[in-house]
C-alpha cells in the first residue's frame, strides 16, 4: 500500500512540474524573457507579445510596447527597421498606436519593404513619459523560423531628422 501512494504521489509531482514548465514556455512567447549571447545589453531591449503564438508561416498580431522609461522625449515618428531575412509580410492598414493604452489616431503607416522599415507616424506627437504599444495585426510570419531584432528608432517633433535607438525587440518565430 505504502508504494502505491509513493508511486501516486512520485507521479503528480513529475505530472505537475511538467505542466508548469509547459506553462512557463508558452507564456515566454510575450515577453523578451531570459535572452543569452543577443549582443543586445538587457536594458535595452524591449517587451512584446505575439497573439497567435508565433509560429511560423501563420497570421498574427505583434504589439511592440515601449515603456514609459525609455519615451525620455515627445515622439512624432517612429521607425521599426527589421532584418533583411525577415520574409513576413505586415498590413500597413491594420497597424494601431495605443498610449497609456488608449487608441491614438495615426496619420500615416509606410511599409519600405525594399529597405526593412515600417515607420508610423502619429497625427499627434505622442507625449515623452507614456507607455507605447505598436500593434501590427495580420502579420505572416516567416515560412522559416528564427530570431529576429526589430529596433525602434524615433524623431521629435522638430528635432534635427536623425532618427534615435529607443531599445530592440529580439521576435522569436518557431
Amino acid at each position: 500500500m505504502r508504494r502505491v501512494v509513493s508511486t501516486v504521489v512520485s507521479t503528480a509531482a513529475i505530472a505537475g512540474c511538467l505542466t508548469t514548465g509547459l506553462s512557463i514556455a508558452a507564456f515566454a512567447q510575450g515577453l523578451p524573457g531570459l535572452t543569452i549571447f543577443s549582443g543586445v545589453k538587457s536594458e535595452n531591449q524591449l517587451s512584446y507579445r505575439l497573439d497567435f503564438g508565433g509560429n511560423s508561416n501563420s497570421w498574427d498580431r505583434y504589439r511592440l510596447r515601449i515603456p514609459r522609461a525609455k519615451m525620455k522625449v515627445a515622439v512624432a515618428q517612429f521607425a521599426i527597421d527589421y532584418p533583411n531575412y525577415f520574409k513576413g509580410t505586415f498590413d500597413p492598414k491594420d497597424v494601431e498606436l495605443k498610449v497609456n493604452d488608449k487608441k491614438v489616431a495615426i496619420q500615416e503607416v509606410k511599409w519600405q519593404k525594399e529597405n526593412y522599415v515600417i515607420e508610423v507616424f502619429p497625427a499627434e506627437p505622442v507625449p515623452a513619459g507614456t507607455n507605447v504599444e505598436l500593434v501590427f495585426s495580420n502579420v505572416k510570419n516567416p515560412s522559416s523560423g528564427g530570431m529576429f531584432y526589430f529596433n525602434c528608432n524615433v524623431l521629435s517633433p522638430g528635432d534635427v531628422p536623425l532618427l534615435r535607438s529607443l531599445g530592440t525587440w529580439i521576435i522569436s518565430i518557431s
